[in-house]
Parts: C-alpha cells; structure tokens; sequence
C-alpha cells in the first residue's frame, strides 16, 4: 500500500510528462510505471551508447548499464531496477546500484517498512538480499519468497539435502524446508510452499508435503498433524496470531484452523482464503461443484455462481464490504458484497475500496482502452495505459493516471462530482 504523506490531492488534471518525446529522444523506451503519489513516470530506456537505464519524468539516470529490468516504485516512492553492470546483477535505487552484485537477481520489491529486497542466483546458489545484503547462507535452491507485513523479515522455501540425478528415495525422504532470513528450520519435507508471516512477523506458517500423499500445514517448523490429501496457502489471523488454512480431508475441502476443522462447510474446492483487516470475517473461494464458483464468508456461500475464474478477493478496510474479481464467457466481471455488479471488459484487475468502504474503484480494460470504474460505473476518461486509482485519506477524492494521446496524467476528482 503507498504512503499517502504528502500527497496532494488538489482537483484537477496535470501533464507530467510527454512519453512521445522520449520516444523522440531515445528510440527505445519501454513500458511505463508511476510512482505511488502520481507525480513520477518512469521507463526503461536505451541511450545513445547502447547502454539502457531509467527515466523519471523525461530525465535520464545519471548511471547507465549493460541491461536494465524491472522498474518499481516503493511504498515511499523510491525508483528500483534491476541492472546489470560487467556481467552481474544488482538493483539500482534512485539510480543508485547497491555494491553488492550477483549472477543474477529478479523480484525487486520495497516495502512500507522501508527494505528493498530481491531474490538473488549466485555461484549456483539462491536466496534473497536486503538493502543490498545478502542472506548469511545460499541454497541450492530457494523459491516462494516472502516478505513480513512489518517488511523486517524475509522466507523462502529450500533445498538443505543435495539430490543426486533421478535418486527418487532421497526425494522421498525429504530435501527441503523454509529459511527465515536465511535460517532455515530444522524439520525437512517432501516440498515446501507458500511461506507466510504473521502480521508480527514472529512466527511462518508454510503449506507442506510430508510424504508422496501426506499434505500439512507447518507453522515455525512444526507441522499440525493434519495428513490432509491436499492444502493450499496458510494464512495467520491479523491480530491473534493463530493460522488457517484451506485443505482437503476426506476428498472435500473447508477451511481448517491450527490443524481443526473451523468451517462446517464442505466443498469440491477452497482457497484464495483471505481475512478481513481485524480478523473477524474469514472468506474464500469455493466451488460448489464443477463450475460452480463462488465465494463463502465464514462459511456461508454467496448465492451468485460463475463458470470461469473467481478470485482477487479484496475487502474494506473497515470488513464490512468484499469485492471478487471474476472471468466467465471470455469476459471479466465484479462481484460485490455478493452480488455481480453490471459491466463486463475484456481485462480487469482488483478493486480498492475507499478509506471508510463506501466506495470502490478499479482499472480495466475494454477493446484496448483502459478507464477507471467506480462502484462499477465507468469513468468518461480513457487512456492508452492506465494504473491503479487511489482513495484519498478522507474517501473524498479519487486519483487516476494514464497515458493519453501519449502523454502522462495525473488527475484528482472529487467523487461528488464524479457520482454528478
């Protein structure tokens, strides 16, 4: 979530930057993105010296590089990429490279907390780097990284036993585990998956396999005791701290709590599980049978169904409202506090939903132009290419930013005015 500190969320449209004269400018420029407050776009570009590197609102980087990737924006508006210089890789923040280099590094992220992180390859070995820091020890395999709520501590899913070609028994015996900030735990699994933090970051929960058949769900290295057939990614209650887990038992899914059945409920599917902000709704996607989707909170499904794709599950910050992002008939649609809201577009994404819940808004795509809705209503503004929308703190005001006839806006809207 961006830091709103600072931003200024005066009505009205601004033009940061004219993308067609970078075009101009520099042949090569590739896909925009926007900093959190609106007021930046940024793009990898080439220079004349067949170097690439960032440009912010029609300003190069000082520092050029052999390759540049990957360009994002922190919670608090820091640049990153991931660059490569004399044939290693880093991550540059405000065009600044860290020290440290690698064979390779990928998923560059920032966090509200302030690190930076990136999961790293290097001499073979995985793992995940922090403000430039490596962890103390590689694997030779480390995969599912996750960052703590808190954005202190960092996970993975690794390999501590080496294998050799086609040793099916060692595999079977169990070669991997989860690392928290490099360290990894003592019990070693058939797989490991889906490491998650509690919103502390004190404790990691980690879906896992303890033989070919026997899935579970482990929390700091301790497994429930479950021996389910099947689970999906654990999740920690936001302030109680303990974990639930969607998980199959008896051929049927529901969701179960510490390794104990928490919803009656059964069903043909469950996952996407998600918390409201103070923990006291729990919802998830379920099918109730072959293309039978819905979502159930606290175990009640919603009475709508859908065919394709239901997911995205998004609630208030207050819990009160729950927004799904579902794909039926080659089409995308919103379902909201249980009803399928009008308007259907070739792409969407999430919805975000106001400071106080009474409004939502989303960014999607329709025969190749991007507009905003909001509460499902579409936005007469559209783009080429369009980013997120954002509430102000007060749920008053809505920002929206795309690029029109190839240059930059950022426009603030009173939803009074919008709703007119």
């Amino acid at each position: 979530m961006a830091k709103q500190a600072g931003i200024n969320w005066e009505p009205g449209e601004k033009e940061i930057s004219d993308l067609g004269q970078w075009t101009d400018r520099f042949g090569w420029v590739e896909e925009p993105q926007a900093s959190p407050d609106g007021e930046r776009v940024a793009a990898v570009i080439r220079t004349e010296d067949e170097e690439f590197t960032l440009c912010v609102n029609g300003e190069p980087w000082e520092n050029a590089f052999e390759k540049a990737w990957n360009p994002r924006f922190t919670p608090d508006g820091r640049l990153t990429a991931l660059v490569q210089a004399d044939m290693v890789w880093t991550v540059a923040v405000d065009g600044e490279p860290w020290e440290n280099s690698f064979d390779f590094c990928w998923n560059n992220t920032g966090s509200p907390a302030g690190p930076i992180y990136a999961s790293i390859q290097d001499s073979m070995r995985y793992g995940m780097v922090v403000d430039g820091e490596p962890w103390e020890t590689l694997y030779e395999n480390a995969n599912n990284f996750a960052v703590s709520p808190d954005g202190k501590r960092t996970a993975a899913a690794v390999q501590v036993k080496s294998m050799g070609q086609a040793d099916i028994a060692a595999f079977q015996e169990g070669l991997f585990s989860a690392a928290v900030d490099g360290v990894a735990w003592d019990e070693v699994f058939v797989n490991v998956w889906t490491p998650t933090f509690s919103q502390d970051g004190s404790s990691l929960a980690a879906t896992v396999r303890k033989s070919l058949y026997d899935y579970d769900i482990a929390v700091d290295g301790k497994a429930w005791g479950l021996n389910c057939q099947s689970a999906w990614e654990p999740l920690f209650h936001p302030t109680e701290n303990w974990v639930a887990a969607p998980a199959r038992v008896g051929g049927k899914w529901s969701i179960y709590r510490d390794g104990k059945p928490y919803w009656h409920s059964k069903y043909a599917q469950c996952w996407q599980a998600a918390f409201s902000p103070d923990g006291s709704k729990l919802a998830a996607v379920v099918a109730l049978g072959i293309g039978e989707w819905t979502v159930a909170v606290d175990g009640k499904a919603w009475p709508i169904r859908m065919g394709g794709i239901l997911g995205d599950l998004v609630f208030s910050p207050d819990g009160a409202r729950l927004a799904a992002l579902g794909r039926d008939q080659e089409k995308w649609n919103y379902v909201v506090d249980g009803q399928m809201v009008p308007g259907d577009y070739d792409m969407a994404w999430p919805a975000v939903f106001s400071p106080d819940g009474s409004h939502w808004a989303a960014k999607v795509e329709r025969g190749g132009s991007y507009t905003v809705v909001l509460d499902g209503k579409p936005l007469g503004q559209t783009y080429e290419s369009a980013f997120q929308p954002m509430f102000s703190p007060d749920s008053d005001r809505l920002m929206t930013c795309g690029v029109r006839d190839g240059k930059y806006i950022r426009r603030i809207d009173r939803i009074s005015d919008l709703q007119g």
